[in-house]
Order: C-alpha cells, then structure tokens, then sequence
C-alpha cells in the first residue's frame, strides 16, 4: 500500500509516490498510546503521527481534558495543581494553550453556524486586573432564545467613583477601550445576525452609536437596568420579569463558574491575557457541553 502522507520539511517528495514510509514506532510516555513513525526517502527526515499536534511534545498531554474541566468549574490555578499533583507553572502554561485551543474552537463554530441570530442580547461585565484601581470591561453579546454566547471583547477602562481619583493618583490616567472593544465585537459576530434583527441592552448611553453603525437595519431597544444584589450572582436582578435574563443569567455563569471572575476573593486577574484566555475556555464550555448536555 502507498503512503500518501506529506513531509513536515515540505521538500520535493511526492505523497502519490510513496517518498514517505513506515520507520517504526514507540510507545508516548504521557498516555501510553502506540505512535507509528515515518521517514522521508527523499529528505531523510524522521517524524511521527504526533509531530505537527498542538500538544507536540507535551509530558502531561492526559492533563489537558481534566485541567479544562477544573477551570470551568470556579477552581483556582493553586487549587487545580493541588488537587492534580503537578506544579502550578504547568497548570498556568495548560492555561495559556488551552486558551489558544478553545479561541480556535470558537472561531470556528461561529464560522461554521448556519442558523442566523434574530434576538441579540448584550451588555458589559466589570471586573478588574491586579486591583480594583485598575478596572476591566467585559463586553458580551449572547443569542435571546438558545443563551449561545456569540462572543466576548475585555477591554480596558478608568475607575469609576471614589476609586476614581485614587486610581488616577497611583497609575496615571487609564484610556477607555470600552466603545473599541465593542466595535471589535460587534465586527465579529455581524455576520452571524440577520439584517433586521433585535438588539437589547439596557440604557447605557453609550451603546446607541455602536449598534447603528454595525446593524443600521436592527431594531434596537433598551431597558431600564435593575441593581443587581451586592454579593453573589450580582448580575441575576430582583425583578419579576427581567428583559435582559438570558444575558445577565449568562453573566451569572461566568462569575461562578470563572474562579477570577467571583466577587470579593483574592482569586483575581493580575494580567489581561490570562483573563480572554480563561473566558475563551468558559465560552467553548458553555457552548459545546453546557447547552448541548454533552460530557
């Protein structure tokens, strides 16, 4: 039989010739799992099934499902490197591939989605990096019906307040991302919402600009924010009826399945990209396992 593979090098061999063969195979130390390897016969370059895979040469590849699962779970890095007896340096790099892992996932069910929004929710989660000083803006868009999240942008902004000044004082003045953020947002997922769809948020008056520049066609309402409770799912209101529920029972999620994202701990942000890179796992979760009912 012909080996149709093509060479990792990208050298002249042809894969309808049969340049690449069989060379024999090991046993990976990490799983136990049985590796077939290949040669080139025109290069001489040796590789495996393996060599190409996002977890090329990882030690702790049997990891990365349990890890993943722990993150979601409002478990914080200390805790799931105790918990799994491995050093908390492996389980903040698992974050950080695992992150690039579900932002790829995601990209792609949202490309690959073919039925299209018709009611669109959104609105921004506060939290913040290192200290509340430094506060950080988390705009989500999530689908009325399904609770789908269409996508998140964390962007950074000033504080607000009394920490305002205190803010000002320690870091110097801080840019608003916030309306970029949304414009990156809502670039992203236009795609995925009809022409004449309809937009909710509450009152914000910031958001009316955003939304007509990019769905100029949607109908666009706002509602009147209730506050949320102090401790807790914050985002879940005291109201009868709640306009916005799918949203800010979404927000709820995040906060207690995100161990950096639940109010009044010290398991917080001190970087921004570990934070996307945490909200890109918990997207994928919520996503693919959680409305779904898979396991």
């Amino acid at each position: 039989m012909v080996m149709k593979l093509l060479c990792p090098r990208k050298c002249s061999s042809d894969p309808k010739a049969g340049h690449v063969v069989r060379y024999g195979s090991y046993y990976r130390t990490s799983d136990k799992r049985k590796v077939q390897r290949y040669r080139c016969a025109r290069c001489g370059l040796n590789f495996s099934q393996a060599t190409g895979q996002p977890e090329y040469r990882q030690k702790k590849r049997h990891l990365n499902h349990e890890i993943l699962k722990l993150y979601v779970s409002n478990m914080s890095l200390n805790r799931i490197a105790w918990k799994l007896r491995i050093k908390y340096d492996t389980v903040a790099r698992k974050l950080a591939f695992l992150g690039a892992k579900a932002r790829h996932f995601n990209y792609q069910f949202r490309h690959l989605r073919k039925d299209k929004v018709e009611q669109l929710q959104f609105d921004d989660l506060e939290t913040f990096e290192h200290t509340k000083l430094k506060p950080i803006s988390i705009t989500l868009a999530v689908e009325k019906d399904t609770r789908f999240i269409l996508g998140f942008e964390a962007s950074r902004m000033p504080a607000k307040g009394l920490l305002a000044k205190r803010s000002r004082k320690k870091y110097g003045p801080r840019k608003d991302e916030r309306a970029e953020g949304r414009d990156r947002l809502f670039r992203r997922i236009k795609h995925l919402v009809i022409e004449k769809a309809v937009i909710l948020s509450d009152q914000n008056p910031h958001y009316p600009p955003s939304v007509k520049e990019h769905f100029p066609n949607a109908t666009y309402l706002t509602v009147k924010g209730a506050r949320g409770a102090v401790t807790g799912q914050g985002e879940l209101k005291k109201t009868d009826f709640d306009p916005l529920f799918s949203l800010n029972h979404t927000c709820a999620m995040f906060r207690a399945n995100a161990s950096r994202l639940i109010r009044k701990t010290w398991c917080t942000t001190k970087k921004l990209q570990p934070l996307i890179d945490h909200l890109e796992i918990y997207v994928y979760f919520h996503n693919q396992f959680l409305l779904t009912g898979k396991r």
